[in-house]
């Protein structure tokens, strides 16, 4: 289950209210408004955002009078998008992350120039990103462990300059360390497919949540089932990886080499 005081949820529970109050079922309610059973309860549980097009249509079945529809105006100040959001409240709360990053540097340890590179002359998100970044540093509760696996690739591809790119590798030797280790999987390693980037967090209380890259959005489930495979997904690539030490000699090499 979620965040049950989150803006999310908060506005699921009013719809429930509404429909409730109208003396309709899910089904029911679903049919008057054309979207599915499935969505209107996950809507309503928090699990699932309501687009601007299910508010409308909302209102108009319950005689809301556009309310729900302003009341999706708390999106207006998110920084992060709506689907990243469940993941950044379970990432602030992790005591261990493990992320396997296929294409960039990941978003924790990136460098302002290299996240202005991705993000353009978006301040605002720019500053979210970076202060993503302060699990790392935190006083209280401790530090979060972080376990990244990057491929090779990441450290040629070009985002933003040569002069970006040397700076970002030269901070990754300068924040690895005892609990935050950047493991390189060598260019060398087939796989079977291309893997997407994945990120698992471990709560406090033993709970593991996954992140999933895919096209166009990203995925947070704390299904058994998913969070196992991504589990098995991120142990077969640890092993083809290469240990600390021989990482960041490969990284020291390739900011001589390619990018001085």
């Amino acid at each position: 289950m979620g965040d049950v005081n989150t803006p999310q949820a908060i506005w699921g529970r009013e719809l429930h209210h509404h429909r409730r109050g109208a003396g309709l079922t899910q089904a029911q309610f679903a049919e008057r408004i054309h979207f599915s059973e499935s969505l209107v309860s996950g809507v309503e549980t928090g699990q699932l955002p309501a687009s601007p097009d299910f508010a409308r249509a909302a209102d108009a079945a319950l005689g809301t009078d556009g309310l729900l529809l302003r009341l999706l105006d708390w999106r207006k100040g998110q920084v992060f998008p709506e689907w990243f959001g469940t993941w950044h409240e379970k990432e602030q709360i992790a005591i261990a992350l493990r992320s396997y990053q296929p294409l960039l540097v990941p978003g924790l340890l990136q460098t302002e120039d290299y996240i202005r590179a991705l993000l353009g002359d978006n301040d605002d998100a720019v500053a979210a990103r970076l202060e993503r970044q302060s699990i790392l540093t935190r006083a209280e509760p401790s530090p979060v462990v972080f376990r990244c696996l990057v491929d090779e690739a990441v450290l040629h591809r070009v985002v933003g300059s040569r002069e970006v790119m040397r700076e970002q590798l030269k901070h990754l030797l300068a924040i690895s360390g005892p609990t935050l280790s950047i493991h390189v999987v060598p260019g060398s390693v087939v796989r079977f497919g291309l893997l997407a980037g994945f990120v698992l967090a471990t709560l406090e209380n033993g709970v593991e949540v996954a992140y999933l890259d895919t096209a166009i959005r990203g995925l947070t489930t704390s299904d058994s089932t998913e969070v196992a495979e991504a589990v098995k997904l991120f142990e077969t690539i640890r092993i083809e990886a290469l240990p600390q030490s021989m990482s960041i000699d490969l990284i020291a090499r390739t900011v001589e080499e390619l990018w001085t």
